[in-house]
């Protein structure tokens, strides 16, 4: 009878480590058109208001280049910094713990780019892995 701990997953990191990328970026797009185009729900914040419309543009560029695996690891890098401002501009003023002051997602979405950008896209990419 086999236990838990020695049951083997057999599935490879890199296709794992692909899946994580492109939920990830999604997740990321979604943010950013929520805030350009209202979608899946909210209001479309105004053309060119600064920040939470530049942001939007990032958000979708930079998740949609992270979801297809193309520039990868410089995309991440924009958008891990990206979020490192918006936690210390807009949550750490409020508290510091980031469940208390509302930026986990912030922190997570940082840490979670800044891991791709030292392991790279994983599997399941558009661009030719070297």
């Amino acid at each position: 009878m086999a236990t838990i701990s020695k049951t083997r997953v057999n599935i490879k990191p890199s296709a794992a480590l692909g899946v994580t990328r492109i939920v990830v970026g999604l997740l990321f797009v979604m943010h950013g058109t929520t805030k350009l185009f209202g979608f899946p729900e909210g209001s479309p914040v105004a053309l060119g208001a600064w920040p939470m419309w530049w942001a939007g543009v990032l958000e979708v560029v930079l998740g949609t280049l992270v979801t297809i695996g193309l520039f990868t690891r410089p995309a991440a890098f924009v958008a891990s910094g990206m979020m490192a401002v918006a936690y210390f501009w807009r949550h750490f003023p409020d508290g510091f713990w980031p469940i208390v002051n509302g930026g986990e997602s912030a922190v997570l979405y940082c840490f979670v780019f800044l891991m791709l950008v030292f392991t790279g896209p994983g599997g399941l990419v558009l661009a030719r892995q070297r």
